[in-house]
């Protein structure tokens, strides 16, 4: 059984890819990864919003598909919270009654504004950020559930500030610490001052490891746990998707598709599934051989 316990527990750091639905969970567990994201920037854009426009439902629908279908665990990125210390009371318990394995908090004005995609950040007091997650910590029911404390000030009010209120996270309750970060320079300042393990994002699918000149080697020295690719998986299904309906209102074959034909492509999406498992049982069952 997967365990997000026993991935932080374990040496080195994981790459937890950015999934939203069972077809894409199971193909990255076939891929080899062993923990999700379910990120509010990529299922806003499914979805043809934004983040902003999320409510906390459309993530616990998320879950209760891909946890139907792949065990491995999800980390929630709760943006906001969706309120104030005193949503943490719903938010933290039906996260984990989902199946979430974590969730992400960050300290940003609550309800969020579009604004944030464009490098606008509204964020919120440390002192109300550390009511937020000492009331989501203690909501939760197993220690097991991971709450992940994030702030958004590290271009804004500078690295000391950053420092400064991660530590006051962590000791209100955060498990885990996050901060978007440019540069390599600046995850070594981070990871030399901080009280706790790291929790990252960058997008190892399209190069981002090799633009911030370090290694996965000295992130993980750095007390780095989770490399999180919150978008890559988007990104690609997009430009596919994109190249698919041209192709077709074109009358031009499909890139990546129709090589096979129909039986041969077909094989794969039946195998993710299981499908000769289910017909097994309707052959044992319902059917006559």
């Amino acid at each position: 059984m997967f365990s997000l316990s026993k991935i932080l527990d374990q040496q080195g750091l994981e790459v937890v890819p950015l999934a939203l639905d069972p077809m894409s969970a199971l193909l990255a567990k076939n891929a080899g990864f062993e923990a999700l994201y379910v990120g509010g920037g990529a299922l806003g854009y499914l979805k043809g919003f934004t983040e902003a426009n999320l409510m906390l439902n459309d993530f616990i629908s998320v879950a209760h598909d891909i946890r139907t279908a792949c065990s491995l665990p999800l980390i929630l990125d709760g943006a906001a919270g969706w309120g104030d210390p005193m949503h943490m009371r719903r938010t933290i318990p039906a996260a984990e009654a989902a199946g979430y394995a974590a969730i992400e908090l960050e300290d940003q004005l609550q309800p969020k504004r579009a604004h944030h995609h464009a490098g606008l950040e509204h964020v919120i007091s440390s002192d109300l950020m550390e009511a937020k997650l000492c009331e989501a910590s203690n909501m939760r029911k197993s220690a097991d559930f991971k709450i992940i404390g994030r702030t958004n000030t590290l271009h804004s009010q500078g690295l000391d500030e950053a420092v400064r209120r991660l530590t006051a996270y962590h000791a209100a309750g955060a498990d885990l610490l996050m901060v978007p970060f440019a540069t390599a320079d600046e995850l070594r300042f981070l990871g030399e001052r901080l009280p706790a393990k790291l929790a990252i994002f960058a997008r190892p699918g399209i190069g981002g490891i090799e633009k911030m000149d370090i290694t996965i080697d000295e992130m993980a020295g750095l007390g780095v746990k989770l490399l999180i690719d919150p978008l890559t998986p988007l990104l690609a299904m997009h430009n596919a998707l994109a190249d698919s309906y041209v192709a077709i209102k074109n009358h031009t074959r499909t890139p990546n598709v129709g090589m096979g034909g129909d039986p041969v492509e077909i094989k794969p999406l039946n195998d993710l599934i299981g499908l000769e498992t289910l017909l097994k049982i309707e052959r044992d069952t319902v059917e006559d051989g």
